[in-house]
């Protein structure tokens, strides 16, 4: 099998601001330090997590450049470049690009609609726009429209296009796509909850909101069910399941936010449009998170 270029779990991370609403660096660099010491195996800023919507391209530069100093090459860096405007993912990109990020997340354009052929070339003038690589991201929920198995097979074939975060929760176009990839084009989960089952399909790993809180424990069943060790890999799925599926009660990232603020990690401040939680829905993520002793 061809080496893949991302493969296990990268943390779709959160970007911690301070009470004035700023751009909190020193939590940055401790939350990335963590993930480090936990075995994360690749971290993702300035994606959906990260507020990325929220960021001007300053407070863009300043956080990928952050979290490339602080994991000094330890494990590869892919920044969120994405958005509508295929002009403006290329300027996004060239600059994580020159900030020595390893590869780029970039979400399919959203509001637009574009056809199939639409993405195709949407992509593929990115991925020729830069020299690193490029990681599809799949999330019709986030953005009303589905990249095919058929497009994304397509854009297999060009060189820098590596991965797909999948978050369609079509399991039927997920395992064409595994079944028909090249060897070197990696699948990984774009949803916690189905990133066990898309492994055992024979994907390559995740991007995850729950491994802002569980590093640890959400890297090593990733490890196990790449192992082949799917029993022992289960009964994390299982103990993780619930804070997995708390995690979006309310619109990701106001659960794992307010975990992590309890968990003493960040402050708990988002940015409009985003509010905090309901007191209910943030009492029972905190329940959740208690009973798994994250907040001992």
């Amino acid at each position: 099998m061809a080496d893949k270029t991302f493969r296990g779990t990268g943390v779709a991370l959160v970007t911690p601001f301070t009470r004035d609403g700023s751009l909190d660096l020193e939590a940055v660099q401790s939350l990335v330090e963590w993930h480090l010491n936990s075995g994360m195996e690749m971290i993702v800023p300035a994606g959906t997590t990260g507020e990325a919507a929220t960021l001007n391209r300053s407070e863009f530069g300043d956080l990928v450049g952050a979290v490339v100093q602080t994991v000094n090459g330890k494990v590869p860096v892919i920044a969120g470049t994405g958005t509508n405007n295929t002009r403006k993912v290329i300027e996004m990109s060239q600059f994580a690009e020159s900030m020595g990020v390893d590869g780029v997340l970039v979400v399919s354009p959203y509001y637009n609609k574009p056809t199939q052929n639409g993405l195709y070339e949407h992509y593929k003038t990115v991925a020729g726009a830069i020299d690193i690589p490029v990681v599809l991201y799949n999330v019709p929920g986030r953005t009303g429209g589905n990249i095919s198995a058929e497009t994304t097979l397509r854009l297999a074939e060009i060189p820098n296009i590596v991965a797909i975060k999948e978050a369609s929760g079509n399991f039927s176009q997920i395992m064409h796509i595994i079944a028909h990839r090249p060897d070197d084009f990696s699948v990984l989960s774009g949803d916690d909850a189905d990133a066990f089952q898309i492994v055992a399909l024979g994907g390559d790993g995740v991007i995850s909101v729950a491994a802002n809180e569980v590093p640890a424990e959400f890297t090593a069943m990733i490890r196990l069910a790449l192992a082949g060790d799917f029993g022992e890999a289960r009964k994390l799925q299982y103990k993780l399941l619930p804070l997995m599926e708390g995690n979006f009660i309310e619109t990701n990232p106001l659960p794992v936010k307010a975990v992590l603020a309890a968990m003493g990690k960040i402050q708990e401040v988002y940015r409009l449009p985003l509010v905090p939680m309901t007191d209910a829905h943030k009492q029972e993520i905190l329940d959740i998170a208690g009973s798994l002793g994250l907040l001992s």
